[in-house]
């Protein structure tokens, strides 16, 4: 039976549904995707893992599913952007009740590994130690707001003479570098040591940012 000969009432049903009904489907479809791609990367993981068995995880159709996304791809950087979304108010709670700007690095630092390692424990604990992390190509919205929050908190301290008075791009470029990397390497080990690798990242940050030019030239 095609739409157009489905009974009025019905009809008026789909034209007037209301749009927040609407966009709480939607919401509800997107995270019920996302939380059976966790499951599903965590289970068989990401490269043996197919749309397919993401598809049967959620109960939804197929076609449902490439409404939102288009590849298994476009669902891990949705879950990157989703975890960057949800750290980005962690990361700038602790900025607002750090007393000064090496406090702050040490507890993002340790916040951001132990967060890695909740968003990842049931996955990496299925892959062989070893096996490289995947990483998103591109930069979206919510790892920029990432980026920005820690950058702000670079030019702040360097108002304050708390901090070198380098490139604030390039310091956040580097400290986020640092910490994503041997965030990396902590994942691929077991078991997950989140102090050790928060120890040695706040050691490499701090001592490096020391290296550089305390008064602007």
């Amino acid at each position: 039976m095609s739409l157009s000969s489905q009974p009025q009432s019905f009809m008026s049903q789909v034209a007037y549904l209301p749009v927040g009904k609407r966009e709480q489907t939607k919401v509800q479809n997107r995270q019920a995707i996302l939380d059976a791609a966790r499951e599903v990367f965590g289970e068989l993981g990401y490269e043996t893992a197919t749309v397919r068995d993401i598809i049967r995880r959620t109960g939804l159709a197929a076609g449902t599913f490439y409404n939102y996304y288009r590849s298994k791809e476009e669902v891990f950087a949705a879950l990157a952007d989703d975890g960057a979304r949800r750290f980005g108010p962690i990361l700038k709670s602790l900025r607002a009740e750090s007393p000064g700007f090496e406090a702050f690095v040490r507890s993002a630092i340790r916040a951001y590994f132990g967060f890695l390692a909740d968003e990842h424990r049931n996955w990496v604990a299925r892959r062989p130690a070893g096996e490289p992390h995947l990483h998103v190509q591109g930069e979206t919205p919510e790892m920029a707001a990432v980026f920005a929050e820690v950058r702000d908190a670079l030019v702040e301290a360097v108002a304050g003479r708390k901090g070198p008075a380098a490139d604030p791009d390039f310091m956040a470029a580097a400290c986020i570098a640092v910490a994503r990397d041997v965030g990396d390497k902590m994942l691929e080990r077991r078991p997950i040591d989140t102090e050790r690798a928060a120890n040695f990242a706040v050691a490499m940050i701090l001592n490096g940012l020391k290296g550089l030019p305390q008064e602007a030239s």
